[in-house]
């Protein structure tokens, strides 16, 4: 477990100073993959219909419910390596 959150705290660092900047799909995705190790499960009330941004971020991670946190964790390294 230990080794996990290292290796997804180092992760984390490497999100920072990737060579070029994903698109947009794969920036939701990393993001969701984040709040989802992090927070676990949405709980958050679905933002209203003119912020489409943050409907967007919610909805990705919405996407990733029931998914553990060390799950998310290791997927989130593991997008984050191939985009490296």
């Amino acid at each position: 477990m230990a080794d996990l959150k290292a290796a997804f705290e180092a992760a984390v660092a490497n999100s920072k100073n990737l060579s070029e900047r994903p698109d947009n799909g794969t920036l939701l995705k990393i993001y969701a993959l984040y709040k989802q190790a992090t927070a676990g499960d949405n709980a958050e009330k679905k933002p209203g219909f003119a912020d489409m941004v943050g409907r967007a971020k919610w909805d990705a991670w919405n996407g990733f419910k029931g998914i553990s946190n060390d799950e998310a964790m290791q997927q989130y390294i593991d997008l984050i390596e191939s985009l490296s």
